[in-house]
């Protein structure tokens, strides 16, 4: 069964694929945005009605259009016998203040992992990936000796001698 109708007081237009599995397809106007709407599983799009656990307007659309409850698809926590099942609990009356324990505030328990260390750069966090050029290049090599590790201005050699190619 595919059919559809307009609720004009809400402008989303609804189309019931499944009426037995209570599934819809809504479309807000102007903007022509859809949404799928699970009554059964107490499911739409839009997440509202997840989160909330109480009717979106695409299910008031949906139930408005079908004659249906929309009612049924309230949470039970938001029903009047749920509230008054809080409050049916007995509650001990608090006792004299003057004889709970005294308070000296919070206490704070340090955590040994998150300490900084004091001195030094602080050790870097990101992850690195393959745009990281500095990982992709090679090691530095001095233009004068031909070791790597350090460039020709920290080379131990003087700067008038040859650089020898059998160097490491």
């Amino acid at each position: 069964m595919h059919w559809h109708s307009q609720l004009a007081s809400e402008n989303i237009q609804v189309n019931c694929f499944d009426r037995q599995n209570e599934v819809f397809e809504v479309r807000e106007m102007p903007s022509g945005l859809e949404y799928a709407v699970d009554l059964r599983r107490h499911q739409c799009d839009c997440g509202e009605f997840q989160v909330d656990r109480i009717p979106c307007r695409h299910v008031f659309a949906c139930c408005a259009n079908q004659r249906l409850d929309w009612q049924l698809y309230v949470h039970d926590i938001y029903k009047m016998d749920q509230v008054q099942r809080v409050y049916r609990a007995r509650f001990r009356p608090l006792e004299n203040p003057s004889t709970w324990p005294a308070y000296n505030g919070p206490r704070f328990v340090p955590n040994p992992f998150l300490r900084r260390v004091a001195k030094g750069r602080p050790k870097m966090t990101r992850f690195l990936n393959e745009m990281d050029t500095r990982m992709l290049r090679p090691p530095r090599r001095c233009r004068q000796c031909g070791a790597e590790r350090h460039s020709h201005s920290r080379c131990r050699r003087s700067s008038g001698a040859p650089a020898d190619p059998n160097a490491q």
